[in-house]
């Protein structure tokens, strides 16, 4: 049989070394060449055509080829759902009428050449009066007449030149998250108010200003004064303190805000006994003064994490909106207006967002993303098919079941197992030296309360002492160190496209010792192989038929081949007959001609043995072995590396996957031992083993996965992370999500959060320099209330300073190395 050796599809077609003028990549398929420069996509071309159009072509001069091609995923009327008058009026900032503001979350941004073309937006069309980058944020505000523009207009224009906006159901909703709450600016306001206040009514009291009865008579004027304006701040201003202490003493232990109360009402009670009795004025000063400088901190504390937000629930992940057939038209509809009897069209590669009968012929579902299957699943008209799969071939149309708030994946959003702790939050760092470091405070400022009043009979000093040694010692900047070094190692990962669901991930990622892996979209790019035929040529109408009948299959090799014959035409084939034998392959009839796929065995030629590493699928016409398609699947860049840093350390790595035991020489080589390697493992065989790993071998376990199918194992692991190349992939059980770009950096981020306890405990020691020095002080009754107040935020400062320092040096010579 004569041999030819022919690549096919975009893996292997025709390798250059040109690299494309836009985007920079290298050009792998049919080069496009135009105006002397190489483009390796139609895509490319056409938005450096656009900004020629517009003389933007300045673009280039910033960065090079930083350039984005526009998704190929994008359909005309993808937005028209945001002209519907309900979306519309949500999704607007600011209107009057003429001019409107629209802001939208631009994930694909990420350099100043984006910044630079995206605040061009006007140059692109009249009617954008003008576009301005939050960068940090990744954010574009546009402001554009309402008139002349719409926004499904302005989403298309964005989208054409490879930023699509990513808009979540939150956004149509009206719910986005708040960051920061705004309340505790309005306590601060009001302690502040009544804190300059007092101090100006204290004023005689400073300076011993006179002693005549007028002078005596204005006193308890102010004296009155002062209380009235104290009563506001301890019952409103303080109130959070209150509610934090209450709630700890239910839970049947102290927090930070413990000291802190009994410290307010301490002076309180003091300065209130002696305005009534005449005996003295008071220390509203101080108590205003404590209660305003310890709620600043405080919302300094809540501005550092403004920017981190890792609150979702299943509106952020879902399709915004979806196709309804009504009659012969199409209308985008958002999905939160599905209702039960609606008829609904599901593109290729689209999530099917509610429960929903099947009205075509057939479908082919991926329901991997739940279930953990990793082939797609035949339906019928007539079945059910439940949310959260994806549709892998042909447009279907399904009839809605159930809202969507009432569909499969909501109720497993919602599931307890989800929202459960880890871990007993008790046991950690801070909360364990807030245990004991509360207790111990209490015991100094009552043994120091006792010696004044009861050896020195100073009642005024005993209790000028004890408040002053609750508010001096308190325990706050101890935890502080620790929140903001977590916070900002949060924001350091958040840089590095990984995305720690809180504080706690990252304190239990230091004390991992375990590694386990997923394979199937987590190790391995399962929508990317190289395919290449092997064999005798086949005619143009012979690859038809072979596309043809692959496109029927389930198998994903089947998709894979049918992926690389993309630019094959099977329009005129008609397919008779077709049946599909598990584990063995496919066969169809196309009039006089048979097209048998799959095993050697299934085309009847013999196997070519000690090959393992790569998969075959064998092409026989009219009962002639024509030749083989080779599948090399694509196993994520560095991948052998990142084994490798991991063992170095001293970490153990193993594999579980739920396919069967392709390419296991290849892996044994790479995680050290077939011992490792666990295949055709269920959700629940995954779940079990991590759970033994830690009680059997008492091992801090972290598992790598992907999705709801690895829901069990991530939930039971110390940390799960969850690797996606779509951040907004729906991964509830997850602690982390980590970009599968960055998966080689998995072995830094871990040593970066060990990095990150050695700098809380160092912190520990500059707060605690703080807690000494003031307790000597305040034992020796020397320190007023107010400058105790004071040396809280200062402790603060000085933490948050060190803590930022240390944690992006450390950040910066992990990362890069």
């Amino acid at each position: 049989m004569e041999q030819e050796t022919i690549t096919i599809g975009p893996a292997a077609a025709k390798t250059t070394e040109n690299t494309c003028y836009h985007c920079g990549e290298t050009c792998r398929e049919e080069t496009i060449n135009a105006d002397q420069h190489s483009f390796c996509c139609e895509g490319c071309y056409h938005v450096y055509d656009l900004l020629k159009v517009t003389e933007l072509c300045d673009y280039y001069n910033i960065d090079g080829s930083a350039g984005i091609s526009p998704d190929k995923s994008f359909f005309k009327g993808k937005f028209d759902y945001l002209d519907l008058p309900d979306v519309h009026a949500k999704m607007l900032e600011f209107t009057d009428g003429h001019l409107s503001q629209v802001s939208w979350y631009i994930p694909k941004m990420h350099c100043s050449s984006c910044i630079w073309l995206l605040e061009q937006l006007y140059k692109f069309n009249p009617g954008i009066r003008s576009s301005v980058v939050n960068f940090p944020e990744k954010k574009l505000r546009i402001t554009f007449e309402a008139g002349n523009v719409k926004l499904s207009e302005l989403a298309t224009l964005i989208s054409s030149i490879g930023y699509e906006p990513y808009i979540s159901l939150n956004d149509i909703a009206g719910e986005q998250v708040k960051k920061w709450n705004r309340k505790r600016l309005y306590k601060i306001g009001v302690a502040g108010f009544c804190f300059g206040n007092v101090m100006m009514l204290s004023f005689p009291e400073y300076f011993h200003l006179g002693k005549d009865a007028f002078d005596e008579s204005l006193r308890a004027t102010f004296g009155w004064l002062n209380l009235a304006l104290a009563i506001p701040v301890l019952l409103y201003c303080g109130s959070d303190f209150f509610k934090s202490a209450w709630a700890a003493l239910k839970g049947k232990y102290l927090n930070i805000d413990a000291p802190i109360v009994i410290a307010l009402v301490s002076i309180f009670s003091l300065s209130l006994y002696q305005i009534v009795s005449g005996t003295g004025p008071g220390y509203f000063d101080s108590l205003t003064g404590a209660v305003f400088f310890m709620l600043t901190g405080r919302f300094f504390q809540d501005k550092t994490y403004a920017g981190i937000s890792f609150d979702r629930d299943y509106r952020s992940y879902f399709p915004v909106a979806v196709s309804i057939l009504t009659g012969k038209a199409e209308v985008r509809t958002p999905v939160t207006d599905l209702n039960a009897g609606d008829i609904i069209l599901v593109r290729n590669a689209e999530l099917i967002p509610a429960d929903s009968v099947l009205l075509s012929p057939e479908a082919l579902i991926d329901y991997s993303f739940v279930s953990g299957e990793a082939e797609p699943v035949r339906r019928k008209k007539g079945d059910t098919i439940y949310a959260g799969g994806k549709q892998t071939g042909p447009a279907i149309e399904l009839e809605i079941m159930r809202k969507v708030s009432q569909s499969y994946l909501t109720q497993l959003w919602n599931n307890e197992s989800f929202t459960k702790q880890k871990e007993d939050q008790n046991q950690m760092l801070a909360a364990r030296i807030n245990r004991y470091f509360s207790v111990i405070v209490l015991i100094i400022a009552t043994v120091t309360f006792a010696g004044w009043y009861f050896i020195f009979k100073n009642p005024e000093t005993a209790f000028r002492a004890f408040t002053t040694c609750l508010l001096v010692a308190c325990p706050c900047g101890l935890l502080f160190s620790s929140t903001f070094t977590n916070g900002n190692l949060m924001a350091l990962f958040g840089k590095n496209q990984c995305y720690p669901k809180n504080a706690d991930a990252i304190e239990r990622l230091s004390k991992i010792d375990t590694v386990v892996f997923d394979k199937t979209g987590t190790i391995t790019r399962s929508d990317d192989a190289e395919v290449t035929y092997i064999g005798t040529q086949m005619s143009g109408q012979q690859m038809a038929m072979v596309k043809k009948i692959a496109t029927q299959s389930s198998h994903p090799l089947s998709r894979l081949v049918v992926k690389n014959l993309a630019s094959v035409h099977t329009e005129t084939q008609k397919l008779l007959h077709y049946i599909e034998v598990s584990g063995s392959g496919i066969k169809g009839s196309f009039g006089d001609h048979t097209i048998k796929l799959g095993s050697a065995a299934w085309v009847g030629e013999q196997m070519i043995e000690n090959d393992h590493r790569f998969s075959r699928v064998y092409v026989s016409i009219d009962g002639v072995c024509k030749g083989y398609f080779l599948v090399k699947i694509k196993y994520r860049e560095n991948l052998s590396q990142t084994i490798d840093k991991l063992h170095d350390h001293g970490f153990n790595t193993y594999l579980l996957s739920g396919d069967k035991p392709t390419d296991q020489d290849y892996l044994a080589h790479i995680f050290g031992s077939p011992a490792h390697l666990y295949f055709k493992q269920k959700p629940e065989d995954k779940l079990a083993f991590i759970a033994a790993l830690q009680q059997k071998m008492y091992q801090n376990v972290l598992m790598v996965g992907d999705g709801l199918n690895d829901a069990g194992a991530l939930q039971q692991s110390n940390v799960g992370v969850a690797v996606s190349d779509d951040i907004n992939n729906f991964t509830p059980s997850c602690d982390m999500i980590i970009d599968g770009t960055q998966l080689s950096r998995l072995p830094a981020f871990i040593n970066l959060a060990r990095r990150g306890q050695h700098i809380i405990k160092a912190s520990f020691g500059i707060s605690l320099i703080y807690n000494i020095g003031g307790l000597f002080f305040a034992i020796g009754g020397q320190l007023s209330p107010v400058l105790a107040a004071i040396l809280m935020p200062v402790s603060l400062i000085s933490i948050v300073g060190f803590t930022t320092i240390a944690s992006n040096l450390a950040a910066e010579r992990i990362l890069k190395n």
